[in-house]
């Protein structure tokens, strides 16, 4: 009885934070739209900032999910247990990164920083997470774990900054990886864990920001959306997603790896066909460009919204296959690793074809431009 009383709690709390999330969240973007029209409008004389759309809009999504991020640490600590919030390492460690990770994105889309400030400040949120004990641990050497935890977070940092190229696709990609996360801490039972209010207050940012940002979109995350948004994903994913420490859970190299890529499959998927056409064309994987494989559908014909439903299709389908995993493969084999191993090299086969055919038909285009036969 006071197991089921205790369960309808968490529902009550969860469901009315939720609601309460969304209406404020819709409010304050709002509100952004209305006071903070020019934040991450930069002057492009130069050329140097390339964007798919052709028109200017504001990038101050992002500050909603930082403030909902906080607001969801402070609702924990009123409603469970503060002492895990204030005197938890990890936990201190969380909020010190995403801190960092939102001021740079801020900046950035305020005066537009150096690439090389974005690199140190993302090198120091991975450093943060090591020093307070998030870290990746799936080697037996600790200097294999923390150098791996350190190219994960400066990676999906970057990978998430560089998805955010169209309308709707960083933010659909996200709330599936949000979904992935809550999908292990509810499989287990683990209602007052310190992340999950967490995970809800921003997947409820996500949500409703994704109502301003579908084609035609009206705002950007930014800078500053991506950044934290790079920076908190980064850290669930190693918490959850490379190290499941969950009494019973199935401690394999190989689940966890699966497990991750599957989660984080369309930025990774994405950042290595991008830097391995840049690299094999003589370019920079620094530079922007029209040359994602979000662009490489719109070119080969898909509409921005039919790009975006593909993302989120495949999104959909990483969720499922989280929550197949973690429901009922109860015993990790080579079976599965081919499994899942094929599908994200199919995929990847896939897009890296997609983007090769969309850079020979965008040329052929160029050439007609010219005027060149």
């Amino acid at each position: 009885m006071d197991q089921l009383l205790q369960e309808h709690y968490h529902l009550v709390i969860y469901s009315v934070f939720f609601v309460s999330s969304v209406i404020f969240s819709f409010l304050m973007n709002n509100l952004f739209l209305r006071f903070f029209k020019t934040l991450g409008i930069r002057n492009n004389n130069d050329g140097t900032i390339i964007r798919w759309g052709a028109l200017s809009k504001p990038a101050v999504g992002g500050i909603s999910f930082y403030i909902l991020f906080l607001l969801s640490v402070a609702c924990y600590s009123v409603f469970f247990s503060p002492s895990q919030v204030f005197y938890n390492t990890k936990f201190i460690g969380l909020l010190l990164s995403m801190a960092l990770g939102f001021i740079v994105g801020l900046a950035d889309d305020a005066y537009d920083t150096k690439p090389f400030l974005k690199f140190f400040v993302q090198f120091s949120c991975g450093a943060i997470m090591i020093a307070t004990g998030i870290r990746i641990e799936i080697f037996e050497w600790e200097a294999l774990n923390i150098l791996f935890t350190l190219f994960w977070v400066v990676g999906i940092m970057n990978s998430i900054n560089m998805l955010d190229n169209m309308d709707g696709i960083t933010t659909t990609v996200s709330i599936g990886i949000v979904i992935c996360a809550m999908i292990i801490i509810l499989t287990n039972a683990d209602f007052e864990n310190m992340h999950l209010i967490i995970l809800v207050g921003v997947l409820s940012s996500l949500l409703t920001f994704l109502w301003f940002n579908w084609n035609p979109s009206r705002m950007y995350m930014g800078d500053t959306g991506s950044q934290f948004l790079g920076a908190f994903l980064a850290a669930i994913g190693i918490m959850y997603f490379w190290n499941d420490h969950y009494v019973g859970a199935i401690i394999s190299p190989a689940r966890q790896f699966i497990i991750a890529i599957m989660c984080f499959i369309l930025p990774v998927i994405d950042t290595t066909v991008v830097v391995y056409n840049r690299v094999s064309n003589g370019k920079s994987p620094f530079v922007g460009g029209k040359d994602h494989t979000t662009h490489s559908l719109a070119y080969l014909g898909l509409s921005d919204r039919q790009v975006a439903l593909c993302f989120m299709g495949l999104s959909i389908i990483s969720t499922i296959c989280i929550f197949v995993i973690e429901n009922y493969i109860t015993e990790w084999s080579h079976l599965y690793t081919a499994i899942f191993g094929i599908y994200f090299l199919s995929l990847l086969v896939f897009f890296f074809n997609a983007t090769r055919k969309a850079a020979q038909k965008r040329g052929q285009s160029d050439k007609k431009v010219a005027g060149i036969t």
